[in-house]
């Protein structure tokens, strides 16, 4: 019989990988810290605020009793990454009990700037087998049956099996990888990185522009990648260049949206309020500055979008800035 899943944050993510795992065969119980809005997802069968107009497939079912949905074989966390400590601490007896997580939150810690494993160890012990599910993957297309593909990264290959197994399905291909770092950074800095792809289209920069960008970004994830430990051919999979290529190119991608209302002229607070969902690259880029300058890693991209939210850098000072940078080789690294 297919275990039971928990998945523990009930946004458009969490969500979708919650249908997606339902579609799968499993029985999976979606847990949300509103209960309000779990009674409205279980009563109209969807999850009317994210992903409205696609039904929960049989064996799903929405739940506000965080012990209820504990009650499960395994562990799936989608929470913003400023709640994921707290989110950890509630289900840390159960986690320890299992033995293993998988979590698919992106960024880092807010204000420790910490990675999600670091935090994870903290918090549940080394005993805990973790596990972290990244990629290319919007949630509306996830949830939708659209062809898909991720990669689950575990220290230990028969815990990055196991969830992978899990998730594989008709329609989405997991890999695996034992690069937890690689993947965790990834998707922490493209989400920066997309932010400063919005601006230059929201100034009007164009194709070439975003490309450079792109290429350029590349390049300072994999400068602060490798110097913090991740692997070089991570940053060119589906969890680097894949994510940062979907991030920076489309507009279903909430931190190119933050970064085309900046370089349209509008307010950071005015572009938050009108998407309406937690905008991970925005607390990122305080985190990535800091980690960059600590470990002395050049990353001139996401300097300047730091300089943006936190500095009150104009979006035209910051590009002029770039542009103005001592000419050099290029390379990779």
């Amino acid at each position: 019989m297919n275990p039971d899943i928990a998945v523990l944050g009930a946004g458009s993510w969490g969500t979708a990988l919650a249908i997606l795992l339902a579609r799968n065969g499993h029985r999976v119980r979606l847990w949300g810290h509103e209960p309000a809005a779990m009674q409205a997802m279980a009563s109209a069968g969807e999850n009317p605020d994210y992903l409205p107009g696609i039904a929960f497939p049989p064996g799903l079912e929405a739940v506000a009793d965080l012990e209820a949905a504990l009650a499960a074989e395994d562990l799936l966390i989608v929470v913003p990454s400023h709640a994921f400590r707290e989110v950890l601490q509630q289900i840390r007896d159960r986690a320890r009990t299992l033995g293993r997580i998988l979590w698919g939150t992106k960024g880092l810690e807010m204000a420790s700037g910490k990675l999600l494993h670091q935090v994870a160890a903290e918090v549940l012990g080394e005993q805990v087998a973790c596990a972290v599910v990244s990629g290319p993957t919007f949630a509306r297309e996830v949830a939708r049956g659209l062809p898909t593909a991720a990669t689950v990264a575990a220290p230990d290959p028969a815990v990055a099996g196991h969830f992978a197994a899990l998730l594989r399905g008709e329609t989405f291909r997991a890999y695996t990888s034992d690069d937890s770092i690689g993947l965790e950074l990834g998707g922490a800095i493209k989400n920066v990185l997309a932010i400063a792809a919005g601006i230059s289209d929201g100034l009007g920069f164009g194709a070439n522009s975003r490309a450079a960008l792109i290429t350029r970004g590349l390049v300072e994830m994999m400068r602060l990648g490798e110097a913090l430990g991740g692997q070089r051919e991570t940053f060119m999979g589906l969890s680097g260049i894949g994510d940062l290529v979907l991030t920076c190119t489309d507009d279903q991608s909430r931190n190119r949206r933050l970064g085309l209302a900046l370089g349209a002229g509008r307010s950071r607070a005015e572009a938050e309020a009108e998407i309406r969902q937690v905008v991970e690259g925005a607390d990122t880029a305080r985190e990535i500055h800091n980690i960059g300058r600590a470990h002395a890693v050049e990353m001139p991209i996401c300097e300047q979008v730091y300089k943006v939210l936190y500095e009150g850098h104009s979006p035209q000072a910051a590009v002029h800035d770039l542009l103005a940078r001592e000419p050099k080789p290029e390379t990779l690294g």
